[in-house]
């Protein structure tokens, strides 16, 4: 089994393709290894000591290192881990857990407004087909999280999430096509 390797624009995150599913449906970020309890692939990469995300995509999985971390020396053991895991055929998740999919929005997130409706289905149809696959390739995912008063909030994960240029990918990037598109939208901030 080979397993490919893509930079992202997160200097800190490699996306790692093992040519096969990772995820069936949706996405799962684990920003802390706390959260990896639900995955024993997440628990493995998160017990080398030098990793603070994993993100589960469609068909990859984005690692995060430590500030300070050489991907040099933590590759290796990544690609070791991933490598014995799709090997084997073990399962992505425990079972207790394999009934969830991408959290949905908390209470701490604006609530879209009903006469809204309309502008949310354009927002989410825009989000699904064309910036998603694009923040995808880069080793991360967006979560559309509420619009209000024009004002679209979003969350990005896996490589997206802690990546330098995630701002300006919102405002210059993500901003400007649902500004073009839905012109109700005034503004995009991170959630």
């Amino acid at each position: 089994m080979l397993i490919e390797t893509e930079l992202t624009p997160n200097p800190a995150t490699i996306k790692f393709l093992p040519g096969r599913a990772v995820m069936e449906n949706g996405t799962r970020d684990f920003a802390a290894p706390e959260e990896a309890e639900a995955s024993p692939l997440a628990e493995a990469l998160f017990g080398l000591g030098d990793v603070t995300g994993v993100f589960f995509g469609r068909e990859f999985i984005s690692v995060t290192a430590a500030p300070g971390s050489e991907w040099s020396s933590l590759k290796p053991d990544v690609l070791a881990i991933l490598l014995d895991h799709f090997s084997a055929n073990m399962p992505l998740f425990k079972p207790a857990a394999a009934g969830f999919s991408v959290p949905s929005a908390d209470a701490d997130y604006p609530l879209d407004d009903p006469q809204d409706a309309d502008i949310v289905v354009q927002i989410k149809e825009l989000i699904e087909t064309r910036i998603r696959p694009a923040v995808a390739n880069d080793g991360g995912d967006i979560v559309y999280r509420g619009f209000q008063k024009g004002i679209v909030f979003l969350q990005m994960q896996g490589a997206c999430a802690g990546c330098p240029s995630s701002s300006a990918t919102l405002k210059n990037g993500i901003e400007q096509l649902l500004k073009h598109y839905v012109p109700e939208v005034i503004e995009v901030r991170a959630a």
